[in-house]
Formats: C-alpha cells, sequence, structure tokens
C-alpha cells in the first residue's frame, strides 16, 4: 500500500514522494551501495543521489507486473554502484607513480605491524605450540611433515593446535576487556 502512495507522489513529481522513499527505503539503498563500491566511500553519497534521482527520472518504467518496487530500487542501486565502482577504479589507475607509492608504504607497514601482532600472540604459547603454529600456519608444512619431523602423529598435532588456538582465542578476549 505505501509503495503505491510513493509511486504516485513520485510520478505526480511531488518531493513528499521522494521524503517517503527515503524513510522507506534509504537504509536499503545505502547498503546496497555501500556492499556494492566496497571501499570507494567517498563515491557513497553521491552514488545514492544518483539512484535517487535515477527512481524520480525512470518511476514511469517500473512495472509491478515485472517486479516489486523494493526490488526495481535494488536493481537502481545495483547497476549504479556498479558503475561508480568502474569509474572508481578507473579513476585509480590513472594516478601517478608518486601517489601509488604510498599506499604501498602503508600497506607495508600494515603488514610488518600484523606479523608484530602475531608474532606477540604466538609469543603467549609455550615453545613447542609456538613452532607447530609458526610451520602450520604461517610457513604452511603441512601437518604430516611437522609430525614425521617431530616424531609424532598428526592427531597430536590437531589436538595441541586446537588446544593452542583455544589459548589464543582466551588470551585476545582478556586482551579486549
Amino acid at each position: 500500500m505505501e509503495d503505491k502512495l510513493i509511486i504516485k507522489n513520485i510520478i505526480k513529481k511531488k518531493e513528499k514522494g521522494m521524503e517517503m522513499l527515503i524513510d522507506e527505503y534509504g537504509n536499503f539503498i545505502a547498503s546496497i551501495v555501500r556492499r556494492t563500491l566496497m571501499n570507494a566511500k567517498i563515491y557513497e553519497e553521491e552514488c545514492i543521489d544518483d539512484v535517487l534521482l535515477a527512481i524520480w527520472n525512470n518511476i514511469e518504467k517500473f512495472d509491478n507486473e515485472k517486479n516489486s518496487f523494493k526490488n526495481w530500487i535494488g536493481s537502481i542501486s545495483k547497476y549504479r554502484a556498479i558503475n561508480y565502482r568502474k569509474k572508481y577504479i578507473s579513476s585509480n589507475t590513472y594516478l601517478n607513480i608518486e601517489h601509488e607509492e604510498i599506499p604501498y608504504i602503508d600497506k607495508e607497514l600494515s603488514m610488518r605491524e600484523i606479523e608484530e601482532e602475531i608474532n606477540d600472540l604466538i609469543g603467549t604459547l609455550n615453545d613447542k605450540d609456538a613452532e607447530i603454529f609458526r610451520r602450520y600456519y604461517l610457513e604452511d608444512i603441512s601437518l604430516k611433515d611437522i609430525a614425521i619431523q617431530n616424531e609424532t602423529s598428526v592427531e597430536n598435532l590437531h589436538n595441541r593446535l586446537s588446544r593452542g588456538r583455544k589459548k589464543l582465542r582466551l588470551h585476545l578476549n582478556k586482551k579486549k576487556v
């Protein structure tokens, strides 16, 4: 019922229709745009405005026999956001080298920080478990190979890893509090 009223008001080009649309579907549109644009937050608001304008200009094309109003709005939101994402990606491809080095440095710094945090976290385990964690999770060595080198069973390693993960979870939970 409310959809019909929204559509009727937008067809008559009444602002009340857009207000009702935003009240009813604003969060829905924003979530689709946000999810589709991913990390291009600078384009979100502009894209949402573009979606609303597209709905305003194309309301006559809506056919309730083909689709629900919500699905029609969702598809407009999705495709507008995809177009913005393409625009965002293409505009970033032409940046000069100086601008590209900054994210690389930030990424390298972040990776070092993450590596330090992981090593600190693994350091809370006893030496044997820490070594198993490093070899299995960081060096990607199979449990079978680790078992052979440590003269133990794969099942034993599974148990140690499981207990270690529990210890790490507890440690992380204590750290958060």
